[in-house]
């Protein structure tokens, strides 16, 4: 059976495309990795700045720890997490602090009770919060600090994995 030229000719463009194709797809799926595991980050520097309030997840009303993370991974990864720190305790992977990612969660004892504070991994030892301390704002601040280092809890991974 000899098939009409348009259907050859047709058949060998997809063939030439499929490759090309292909690895555009893979380029574009790796690009939209690389954005998701941003994304929160990028959102949480954005509010560096924002007033603390105790119970609010409204940056334009100000953030408490909890309501700044909610926010920041609804808004950025489509994620809703629980409204309370130790809530959040309980999401996602635990994961060492000498496996801390960029966008994972980080939780301090700063109420004497387990995982009360939390914040977003920055890298290199810092972290995005939102301070009820001296600041009352969201803030970095860094996990080797003798405050911080002393109340550190564990760290949890809610973005998707690699």
């Amino acid at each position: 059976m000899r098939l009409p030229p348009f259907v050859v000719a047709l058949l060998a463009a997809l063939i030439l495309a499929g490759p090309a194709s292909a690895e555009e797809t893979a380029k574009q799926s790796v690009a939209d990795g690389i954005k998701a595991k941003t994304q929160p980050l990028l959102k949480a520097l954005s509010l560096i700045g924002t007033p603390y309030k105790f119970g609010s997840s409204n940056p334009e009303k100000g953030l408490d720890c909890s309501g700044f993370v909610k926010h920041v991974y609804k808004e950025s990864a489509d994620i809703s997490l629980p409204r309370s720190a130790a809530e959040m305790s309980q999401k996602g992977t635990d994961i060492a602090q000498s496996d801390l990612k960029p966008g994972d969660l980080v939780f301090f004892n700063t109420r004497k009770k387990p995982n009360s504070h939390v914040g977003i991994y920055a890298g290199d030892g810092a972290f995005v919060h939102a301070s009820s301390s001296s600041s009352k704002e969201v803030t970095i601040s860094n996990i080797a600090e003798k405050y911080w280092a002393k109340r550190f809890n564990g760290a949890r991974r809610v973005l998707p994995s690699e």
